[in-house]
């Protein structure tokens, strides 16, 4: 199996860098998924691993060799599109075992590769049929065996679903994961759905703007973001980021005057402009009477079917809550929601970094990311 180590890499088209310095190392037969929003850098990334893009700065290895200056096809590894690539006037077979039958591989020998991989994916009842007569999916499957057939060092996966419906996505991403399980070749899979990236990675690699952001695995990125754009980026609905600052009196002041009591902030962090944030599941509705709790109207429901999302204002700052009730609410009646300090998350405003807050939030982060 082969490692990736991408050292210092950076990529510039003319004067105008679109990855800025990229160190990360991918395991042997690790399932790394990078992750970002349309125009991050993460297809650049992904195509300057396989040698589709030429390096500006830095180094690239695959195993013990750095991988600079070979070609794609010396650098062992197959790629797998977006778009499928296949051949239309040629059947499945031969589609998939058109890269062995260049290779100059006996027709037998050949033959009995195509069918093997064919096998695997589901294939096998198609092999005779054109692209033009096989459905999303099944395509999808060919471009899949077509790369596997080679037996590649590294499969590399640039957004292979996006053309395909929401459930056969769901379908096709428990072939990928089992796939991967039982060939053990290191992966990287480049996608915008988040979703995509949570259920499919060992670990995830966020970019945003040609930087990455937050390294690390799908439980720690989603408890414990690295910044507020990872913090914004990951989860759905996004986690609740409110802006202002805390007040020597223990209150976090927000909006247009609104308060939230949180006595134990450190001192260092009072008057500094600051965003908390907290997971929508994590606010809960309380009645008016309980202690610091927070008031609030509410703007709009979303029915989810097992729970729905409140959407409230809190004093000009939106609060979003995860709600089990059954209760009917309506556009600008009052709620009362309540947060535990323990469970915030800070990030400095001006760096738009997270800043840790103490040992009670260590712990409980610590206990969802190993839940």
């Amino acid at each position: 199996m082969t490692a990736i180590t991408l050292s210092g890499v950076k990529k510039r088209y003319l004067k105008n860098p679109v990855v800025h310095g990229v160190d990360v190392t991918i395991e042997s037969g690790e399932f790394v998924v990078i992750l970002g929003p349309s125009g991050c850098g993460k297809s650049t990334l992904l195509r300057m691993i396989a040698g589709l893009e030429d390096i500006t700065e830095g180094t690239i290895a695959i195993g013990d060799t750095v991988v600079n200056k070979l070609e794609p096809r010396e650098r062992g590894c197959a790629m797998v599109f977006q778009n499928y690539a296949l051949y239309p006037h040629m059947s499945v077979a031969q589609n998939i075992g058109y890269a062995l039958k260049v290779s100059g591989m006996p027709r037998a020998e050949r033959e009995a590769k195509v069918l093997k991989v064919a096998k695997s994916v589901g294939l096998d009842p198609y092999l005779t049929r054109k692209p033009g007569e096989l459905s999303g999916g099944q395509r999808q499957r060919v471009a899949m065996a077509r790369a596997m057939v080679r037996e590649p060092k590294v499969f590399l996966f640039d957004e292979p679903f996006s053309n395909l419906d929401a459930k056969l996505r769901v379908a096709m991403r428990a072939e990928v994961r089992g796939l991967h399980r039982g060939l053990g070749v290191t992966s990287v899979f480049v996608t915008h759905d988040q979703t995509e990236a949570m259920t499919l990675a060992d670990r995830l690699i966020i970019m945003n703007q040609g930087v990455v952001e937050q390294v690390g695995k799908p439980s720690e990125v989603y408890h414990r973001p690295a910044s507020l754009f990872v913090a914004d980026f990951i989860g759905s609905p996004a986690m609740n980021l409110v802006r202002g600052f805390f007040g020597e009196d223990g209150h976090f002041r927000h909006g247009k005057g609104g308060m939230i009591h949180l006595p134990t902030v450190a001192p260092s962090l009072v008057s500094q402009e600051v965003s908390i944030g907290i997971r929508p599941e994590l606010v809960r509705r309380v009645p008016a009477n309980t202690k610091d709790a927070i008031a609030a109207v509410v703007d709009y429901t979303e029915e989810l079917g097992a729970a729905r999302l409140i959407y409230a204002d809190a004093d000009g700052s939106r609060l979003i809550a995860v709600d089990h009730g059954t209760d009917a609410l309506g556009t600008g009646m009052p709620i009362h929601l309540a947060i535990d300090e323990a469970d915030l998350h800070v990030f400095s405003q001006d760096t738009g970094r997270r800043i840790e807050l103490g040992a009670a939030q260590r712990a409980a982060t610590n206990s969802r990311i190993n839940a």
